[in-house]
């Protein structure tokens, strides 16, 4: 049977070990908010799994603990930020913050930010614009790390490089959140620790064979994820990856040009309000006929019914904040010891 939690308790948990841990409340917050509405919404390698790793990254002094971003550039619309390292989802949601009032301003506003640390899974922010009814774009990549090679190539040049896009329509909003990779690094580290393969050849060991085994990416050297496409069509993925590089790395001025900091994320944040355009009425119209016409589309084979991008997770979002989080099994282990280091309680399960 799998435990759940409720989601209020495993919050309250996070954020005392945040706290516990150093982070100023406020940071530790907006991170314990963002860390439980991952795996609210079923992105489970990406919602509390990471908090382990970013209490190690308090614990070495590789996440800055207090403070605020420095403003690098602003014109009327867009701004950059220097984020010191500061966490991820707490800059995320003031770049988020900002982007909505220069929208709403000016029809568009734009925050790029270098030296974040990691931001965790983008679609935990998505609805909290859609529900203005914005629209809004998230790019990410960590300039630091790789794992990922360019179409045509066997040694990493990129991460996974995701990319999230929400937008409102009558009904529920369009939530897309998808990655320039055919995988993650999250799944393919789980998977590994589980002795476990991947549903298809989605990697490259070291000699550039297609593998379904997460354990050419551990080698010395590594193996590679394949872009997006995979093998016969991976200049999609190739393409997307430098279009979310271009939107990080080179607008926020900090990328793979530059030395390596540690575990961290270039990130640029785009809201756009349609009222500033053919009007907020005239987009719902057009996007809800396009998603009335994907809901109504007959289904091949082995798929009941058309669904679109985020409706899955808002389903599960609502069933788990009733019935508890079902939280993936290996997540609470890897958080006890810093529970008894840090003398906070496990959360209760139901």
């Amino acid at each position: 049977m799998i435990a759940r939690y409720a989601a209020q308790d495993l919050h309250n948990f996070a954020l005392a070990l945040l706290e516990r841990a150093g982070l100023d409340a406020p940071l530790a917050r907006d991170v314990a908010e963002i860390l439980v509405e991952g795996d609210l919404l079923g992105h489970d390698t990406h919602g509390l799994a990471l908090l382990a790793g970013y209490l190690g990254e308090l614990d070495k002094g590789s996440m800055t603990k207090r403070g605020t971003y420095e403003l690098v550039n602003a014109r009327t619309a867009v701004e950059t930020w220097d984020g010191r390292r500061l966490p991820g989802p707490w800059l995320t949601l003031r770049a988020i913050d900002k982007a909505i009032a220069m929208a709403r301003n000016c029809g568009s506003g734009t925050v790029a930010i270098r030296r974040s640390h990691h931001i965790a899974c983008l679609a935990a922010y998505l609805p909290r614009v859609t529900e203005r009814g914005l629209m809004i774009v998230i790019a990410c990549s960590d300039p630091n790390s790789a794992s990922v090679a360019p179409h045509g190539g066997t040694r990493a040049v990129f991460t996974p490089d995701p990319l999230a896009l929400g937008f409102p329509t009558a009904g529920e909003p369009v939530l897309v959140d998808i990655s320039a990779s055919l995988t993650t690094n999250g799944m393919t580290a789980r998977l590994h620790r589980q002795g476990k393969t991947l549903a298809q050849p989605w990697l490259l060991d070291v000699a550039g064979n297609a593998s379904a085994d997460p354990a050419v990416l551990f080698t010395n050297p590594p193996g590679t994820i394949l872009p997006l496409g995979g093998l016969d069509a991976g200049h999609k993925g190739y393409g997307l990856a430098l279009l979310v590089e271009s939107l990080t790395g080179g607008l926020a001025g900090f990328g793979r040009a530059d030395p390596k900091e540690g575990w961290g994320a270039t990130v640029t944040v785009q809201v756009l309000d349609p009222e500033a355009f053919g009007s907020r009425a005239q987009f719902e119209r057009q996007m809800e006929a396009i998603a009335t016409q994907c809901r109504g589309n007959p289904p091949r084979a082995g798929f009941d019914r058309v669904r679109l991008p985020g409706e899955r997770g808002l389903a599960r979002r609502r069933e788990q904040l009733a019935a508890g989080v079902a939280l993936n099994q290996e997540i609470l282990p890897t958080l006890a010891p810093w529970a008894e280091r840090l003398d906070v309680a496990l959360p209760p399960s139901r």
